[in-house]
């Protein structure tokens, strides 16, 4: 999600060049921006290495090609910049990855499609301007979503790019380990698998080498603390992707992407995961993925291991998942809410699998402003094992994300993603739990006296309120008269109503921090399978979450009817004064 103005800005810029510089193709120009990022970022990251280095303390030699460096051809005239690019760059960028890897085998047929020295280096310029090694991680599929944007396809299949901080959520929630298998069958950029590896980087470097930026996002991720088998698990075996992009587009960009982030030889190749064409059973210990789940899927092609009875790719990917899991191995994967409480057979048996031959360890749901401004769509996140046992499950209901949850997703101070990571990474703790029951039991007793009070002041703006309806105020001149006779006037009711909603005002103000804590105490709660079973596998939070009604203010009906009679003698006084005017 690209939610900094100045590089949309110029990512605007940089379309509207290549536009007018001959790239009428959308894809096309989106190919051509992401070979020039990929250069930049290639360049940055030989910088990035060579101070890795020195903050271990071991000699640097240069990786990149001198023919490859940024600073070197963007500075040659436009002419020979572009000749350069064209004959020297690209067929040396097409041998950057090794042998076998997916960005080898993609990049054969990459080709620069920019045909005028201007624009390449007024390109170049707006590049630079972008500061993308300054931003925060997986910059380049920020921009990649935002320029599908343009082309009114993002989110087309349901294929919405998923959030960084949502990712780098269900990784901390699974914590990939060094030499565990990690997949994403439905990989878009790349993003769960970047963030897998850079999850593990963050766990096995050095506290003192390791920062954090006021984001909480982490930097000079060396992995000095990595044993030599498990960096080349890493670089080799330990992170595989698919997608069923067929005009190698979002292939491409996962591929570099992988690439710019420390993996050597990528595995992100094309595959229809759904597909008779696809089978990896017991391939992996851990799968994160968003996969697509707006449309159907052929059902001539739906993989014969699958469940023939719907077309819904939702619900196909979990049999997927299940089936390309090893023993034991976990998932974090993001559905909609329909997979949660839907009550097709279809529905009804994947949750019951999940539960009844599965181990479903957590339901995270989320608000329906996380894929904003693409989607409305609610969501949630299912953490299960496979061939693990079910007992209770850990809900937590999310409201907020750190971002207003309207299309502008601005930054906004409730989150409740720390909670979240801290009440499931201590769940099973019974000292934790009884510090948050013990903290909610306080702050009850902190509103109680509050709550008493508001009801109070209801009853008397009630009150007045009605006063004020039968005995109105007297005009400003019966008051100045009453005030020259020496009659001590008692304020208006008028008046005394708006200081008790003033008051009102001042004690909600002393509630709502309470109410709002309180609430989040309450996101977190346990569900016995017995239970979950017994409303058809029903994984809907709102189901089972209590819910504790705000005490409401009620009218004695003996005061009610009694103001009705007065009412009544009211019009009766004013029907008769109207009478009088007429006679």
């Amino acid at each position: 999600m690209l939610t900094d103005t100045a590089l949309k800005s110029q990512v605007d810029r940089l379309w509207d060049m290549f536009w007018t510089g001959g790239l009428t193709n959308p894809l096309d120009a989106i190919e051509q921006f992401s070979y020039l990022l990929f250069l930049k970022r290639l360049d940055e990251r030989e910088q990035q290495q060579q101070k890795q280095a020195a903050l271990r303390g071991r000699p640097y030699t240069p990786q990149l090609d001198a023919d490859l460096c940024w600073d070197t051809w963007t500075r040659l005239p436009a002419d020979k910049a572009l000749k350069h690019l064209k004959e020297v760059i690209f067929p040396k960028m097409r041998l950057l990855g090794a042998a076998g890897s997916s960005f080898e085998q993609q990049m054969q047929t990459a080709e620069c499609k920019i045909n005028k020295p201007n624009l390449l280096i007024e390109a170049t310029r707006v590049i630079e301007a972008m500061r993308i090694g300054q931003q925060q991680q997986d910059v380049q599929g920020d921009l990649y979503e935002y320029l599908l944007g343009h082309l009114n396809t993002a989110g087309r299949n349901g294929q919405f790019r998923t959030p960084r901080h949502i990712i780098r959520l269900m990784v901390q929630m699974i914590a990939p380990q060094p030499m565990e298998r990690m997949g994403d069958l439905a990989a878009g950029t790349a993003g769960f698998l970047v963030n897998m590896y850079q999850y593990i980087l963050e766990q096995h470097t050095s506290p003192d080498i390791l920062q954090y930026d006021a984001e909480g996002w982490p930097h000079h991720l060396i992995g000095d603390l990595l044993s030599d088998a498990e960096r080349a698990f890493l670089q080799t075996d330990a992170l595989r992707g698919y997608d069923n992009d067929s005009g190698m587009t979002m292939l491409r960009i996962g591929s570099m992407n992988l690439m710019l982030h420390g993996i050597d030889s990528p595995r992100f190749f094309y595959a229809d995961t759904l597909s008779k064409e696809y089978d990896e059973p017991n391939a992996y210990d851990v799968i994160l993925m968003n996969p697509p789940f707006k449309g159907a899927v052929d059902k001539n092609s739906i993989h014969p291991m699958l469940p023939q009875e719907t077309r819904k790719s939702e619900l196909l990917f979990l049999h997927r998942i299940l089936r390309a899991l090893d023993m034991g191995g976990r998932c974090a994967v993001i559905v909609p809410d329909g997979v949660l409480f839907g009550s097709s057979g279809a529905h009804v048996e994947i949750r019951r699998k999940l539960v009844e031959e599965h181990g479903l360890w957590g339901v995270v749901s989320m608000p329906s402003g996380v894929f904003k401004p693409y989607a409305g769509v609610s969501t949630a996140v299912l953490i299960f094992a496979k061939g693990s046992t079910t007992d209770n499950i850990w809900f937590y209901d999310m409201a907020h994300d750190g971002f207003s949850l309207d299309d502008k997703r601005n930054k906004v101070a409730e989150n409740d993603i720390p909670d979240l990571l801290a009440c499931w990474q201590q769940r099973h703790d019974p000292a934790f739990a009884q510090a948050r029951a013990a903290r909610l039991a306080a702050l009850k007793a902190q509103r109680e006296p509050l709550l008493a009070e508001r009801l109070r002041l209801e009853g008397e703006i009630n009150r007045l309120t009605f006063e004020s309806v039968i005995s109105p105020s007297p005009n400003p001149s019966q008051r100045e008269g009453s005030l020259a006779a020496g009659v001590l006037a008692s304020p208006p009711s008028g008046e005394i109503r708006e200081g008790a909603k003033a008051e009102m005002e001042q004690l909600q103000a002393a509630i709502a921090p309470l109410q709002a804590e309180i609430a989040q105490l309450r996101r977190q709660f346990w569900v016995s399978k017995k239970q979950v079973k017994a409303n058809k596998y029903d994984l809907s939070a709102s189901r089972y979450r209590e819910i504790e009604p705000e005490p409401a203010y009620y009218e004695r009906p003996q005061v009610t009817l009694k103001r009705l009679l007065t009412l009544e003698q009211v019009m009766e006084n004013e029907v008769r004064e109207l009478e009088s005017l007429l006679e």
